[in-house]
């Protein structure tokens, strides 16, 4: 865990063509980093990648749904009343 309260993994793969290290070599040299900070990018660019993708499904989903109900009322001061009522 880090000092942050995360999570860490250590990860190694076996059996990576030449091609593809030595194109993330060349890629993390230009970006001027290290190997291992060039891949972390990569594997954190894609999960964001899909973490955004299903954000922008989520709103769309809520412009749709918006769009077809309009705005719904806000129930917490009926259920408050309610369980007040109940005791």
């Amino acid at each position: 865990m880090t000092p942050w309260g995360r999570n860490v993994a250590d990860v190694k793969i076996r059996q990576l063509e030449d091609w593809v290290l030595e194109s993330h070599r060349t890629r993390a040299k230009t970006a001027g980093r290290s190997l291992e900070e060039e891949l972390r990018q990569v594997l954190t660019d894609k999960a964001l990648e899909a973490r955004r993708e299903f954000a922008r499904r989520a709103r769309e989903m809520q412009a749709e749904l918006k769009a077809k109900y309009g705005v719904m009322s806000d129930s917490t001061p009926g259920i408050r009343a309610d369980r007040e009522e109940r005791g």
